[in-house]
């Protein structure tokens, strides 16, 4: 059952005859204050109303207006600068009235959810943008008037992670997820900052579950064809996929990690998720298709996965597997396709752990190269299936550095000074240009394989340098900036560059969810590849490793400016952001971030 979430904003007034009443209002609602209960009391006297002192009156410019006469003022929509102490004061020849609103802003979003028995459910909340993320929020059940009882949300050793877990820890969306609802569940939650700002609440209804058929399979038939493996509309469509989906990845990665270094393999990540989506059915095929940024109807994308792999082939080996419990019974269709368009024939998994463990690393070894090692530490023995994507590429510079070691100071973002040993040209034959959509100096270094590595140079070494040429880096930016350098010719350019050797596993488990795909680790419909049940996600992983050598730019990745010289010069010094891009098949093949050397 699909879960429907309804957002409310709910007003709760509550009228005394009392000289004062406190109100506590929802942001964004609308508020009309009574200036007196009985209408027809004064009749003839002057009404004033005034906030924290201040007269208000029927021109005031802002949300608050007086209407009949003073007899009502009305807040729409409610902001935080309606909150304080509102007096109206009523006066006649002989009397003085005078009534007081206490007012505070609820800043918080509430939300009212219903839901099914045994349902998982997202409780959303979320830290402004503006904000800097040093904790996580709290979580509280509202357990009768004015108790409450904390949530362990899974970011502390006594947090239940089976029934409630932190999707997102340190990250400005805070949404939990509550696991197998039951009907002590219902209730309210509340969710806070640490000092106790609120930021959402949630109402949960839940209804009994209905009885259940047993579980059986719908759409079980294979992947529909490609019907015009020669459209030339195929091709440009994988294309702007995988630079959208890069572009979506990264800017996953950096909100999550704002200063660190950052290295992933886009096309690594889309081939995995590619042949995972040869499998799924129903809604889990269209979470899937999202994910990776292609249209429903475009049934040629394993087929065009395929001629991608094999337009790289010469710079950039590409190589999936999967692996499965021997007690599964593969769907045959799904392991025809597998091999036809992925060159990957499912294998058993082992009889033991040491076994299993030891293959797969043996596996992602030989495909990277030996670039990648032990990536899994063990594998458990109710593993049901693995799928792996692991590639290696190896490009030499079409011009080569000094080979004299050098040294150089690399500034950090904090202003720290790192000597590294450095790449050097005094007068290295590269295109050049400042891209003014990225706010960036951007460098083009032509490799062997058809490929370039390109350097984007921010203004400073700040982090809001950093932050703006992130933020504008959406995938159209992206390749009109690789548009623009193809067409600029080569100059000769002092270049400076630090020798570097990332080894990066960013948090795929968590880049999952980010991209919608939550249903993976809850039971996902992968009914081309397996009929009897439903699949669970217990893992999944990325590794990407790159280095930028004398002799050139080697990479493997795995899943589950300033000009003081008469001549130009490019010293990369200082943090700066890096995409290594196929030329031939104009995608990107990795994408960095070079914080510290």
């Amino acid at each position: 059952m699909r879960l429907q979430a309804m957002l409310c904003l709910l007003l709760l007034l509550i009228f005394e005859l009392s000289s004062c009443t406190n109100l506590s209002v929802i942001l964004g609602s609308t508020v009309e204050l009574p200036c007196h209960s009985i209408q027809t009391e004064f009749t003839e006297a002057a009404i004033t109303w005034k906030f924290n002192g201040k007269d208000i009156t029927a021109q005031s410019p802002d949300s608050t207006k007086v209407k009949k006469d003073g007899l009502y003022l009305t807040i729409s929509p409610v902001t935080a600068a309606h909150e304080g102490e509102y007096m109206c004061l009523v006066k006649d020849t002989d009397m003085e009235m005078i009534r007081t609103y206490q007012i505070t802003v609820d800043a918080s979003v509430r939300y009212i959810f219903k839901v099914t028995e045994g349902s998982n459910i997202h409780l959303p909340c979320y830290f402004p943008l503006s904000s800097q993320v040093e904790a996580n929020a709290l979580w509280f059940k509202e357990t009768g008037v004015g108790r409450r009882m904390r949530l362990n949300t899974g970011d502390d050793s006594t947090g239940d992670s089976e029934k409630v877990e932190q999707l997102y820890p340190l990250d400005h969306d805070q949404t939990i997820i509550l696991r197998q609802i039951v009907m002590e569940d219902a209730g309210t939650y509340t969710c806070e900052s640490a000092n106790r700002q609120k930021l959402s609440t949630v109402d949960i209804v839940v209804e009994v579950r209905p009885t259940l058929a047993p579980y059986s399979c719908g759409i079980t038939t294979a992947w529909e064809p490609c019907q015009d493996e020669n459209s030339r509309t195929g091709e440009p469509m994988l294309q702007e996929s995988i630079a959208e989906f890069s572009m979506k990845l990264y800017s996953y990665l950096r909100q999550s990690q704002a200063s660190s270094n950052l290295l992933f393999s886009p096309i690594s990540i889309s081939g995995v998720l590619s042949h995972l989506l040869l499998g799924a059915r129903s809604d889990t095929r269209r979470a899937i298709e999202r994910a990776v940024c292609v249209p429903h109807d475009f049934h040629c994308v394993h087929f065009q996965m395929m001629k991608l792999r094999e337009k790289l082939s010469s710079s950039l080996q590409m190589a999936s597997q999967i692996f499965y419990n021997p007690q599964m019974d593969l769907s045959e269709s799904f392991t025809n396709q597998s091999i036809q368009f992925y060159e990957a024939e499912p294998i058993r998994l082992l009889e033991t752990s040491e076994e299993s463990t030891q293959m797969i690393n043996s596996w992602v070894a030989n495909k990277t190269n030996n670039k990648i090692q032990n990536l899994v530490d063990s594998v458990s023995p109710s593993t049901q299936l693995m799928l792996l994507n692991a590639v290696s590429f190896s490009g030499q510079w079409k011009v080569k550095f000094d080979q004299k070691p050098k040294k150089g100071l690399f500034t950090k973002l904090d202003g720290d000074m790192v000597k590294v040993p450095v790449l050097y040209h005094h007068k290295y034959l590269a295109a050049m240009a400042y891209v003014v959509e990225l706010k960036a100096q951007v460098a083009r270094f032509a490799l062997t394989g058809d490929s370039s590595l390109y350097i984007l140079l921010p203004r400073s070494n700040t982090v809001a340098d950093l932050q703006q040429v992130e933020e504008k880096m959406t995938d159209t930016a992206v390749r009109e900036m690789i548009e623009q350098m193809k067409t600029t010719p080569p100059q000769s350019i002092e270049v400076t560059l630090p020798q570097i050797k990332l080894d990066v596993q960013p948090d795929m488990n968590i880049l999952i969810k980010k991209l919608g795909l939550s249903s993976l680790f809850e039971g996902a419909d992968l009914c081309g590849l397996y009929t009897k049940e439903r699949l669970v996600l217990d893992d999944a992983r990325h590794r990407a490793f790159l280095a930028l050598t004398e002799q050139g730019v080697e990479a493997g990745a795995v899943t589950t400016i300033s000009f003081s010289r008469s001549f130009p010069s490019f010293s990369a010094l200082r943090p700066f952001i890096m995409l290594l891009w196929s030329d031939q098949a104009n995608v990107p093949l990795f994408i960095g971030r070079v914080t510290d050397p």
